[in-house]
């Protein structure tokens, strides 16, 4: 049977996308994007093979609008860093449920390599190269996939923060302390706050 012109592989991407915001990671499958789309799951065998390949869209379109572009290179290789680092957050961070697939598939996705070529570029300039460089790249995937899915699942202004503010001093004096400062810190004051602390880690 041919295809229907009404569904794109866009169109799937975006069915797949909403079921994992909406339901979490666990919740994607061909059935219920099948569903989400109002067609059968066998329908759906006709635009893709498996889940993987399912997943395979859904990064793409994660990390489709991430600028690869290098910033200007007259601007301190820290900060092109962290203007790299800010871009892949902004793509993902509307999609926090999404962020272990971007790992999975990080090496089919052409935006995130692309990113990743640009960041072993500003790294290379700065004198950061072979192993070093591997780790340092690691590391800042690491971080941006972590602090994500920390801000969403913990966040700073959350229930978790408050109920370790009051934990008894007596025991926790430096934990319920932080905990208590921790509500004066904004998300990009955490997220940004942590790269700096990484960045300045790599020259050593």
């Amino acid at each position: 049977m041919p295809r229907p012109r009404s569904l794109t592989l866009d169109r799937l991407a975006a069915a797949a996308l909403a079921v994992i915001d909406r339901d979490g990671l666990a919740a994607l499958s061909m059935r219920t994007v099948a569903k989400e789309l109002g067609m059968s799951p066998m329908g759906l065998y006709r635009y893709v093979s498996d889940r993987e390949e399912l997943e395979g869209l859904v990064v793409d379109r994660v990390l489709g609008s991430v600028d690869a572009t290098p910033p200007t290179p007259d601007t301190p290789w820290r900060e092109r860093i962290e203007i790299m680092v800010g871009r892949l957050r902004d793509a993902v961070a509307g999609h926090p449920e999404a962020v272990p697939l971007t790992l999975a598939h990080r090496h089919h996705a052409a935006a995130g390599l692309r990113w990743s070529e640009t960041v072993l570029g500003i790294l290379t300039e700065a004198g950061i190269d072979g192993r070093q460089r591997v780790v340092a790249l690691r590391a800042l995937h690491g971080y941006v996939t972590g602090a994500i899915q920390l801000e969403h699942l913990g966040p700073l202004a959350g229930e978790g923060t408050a109920v370790i503010a009051g934990l008894p001093e007596d025991r926790f004096p430096h934990l319920a302390e932080t905990a208590r400062t921790a509500g004066e810190v904004g998300p990009d004051q955490e997220f940004f706050g942590g790269l700096r602390l990484l960045l300045r880690g790599l020259d050593g």
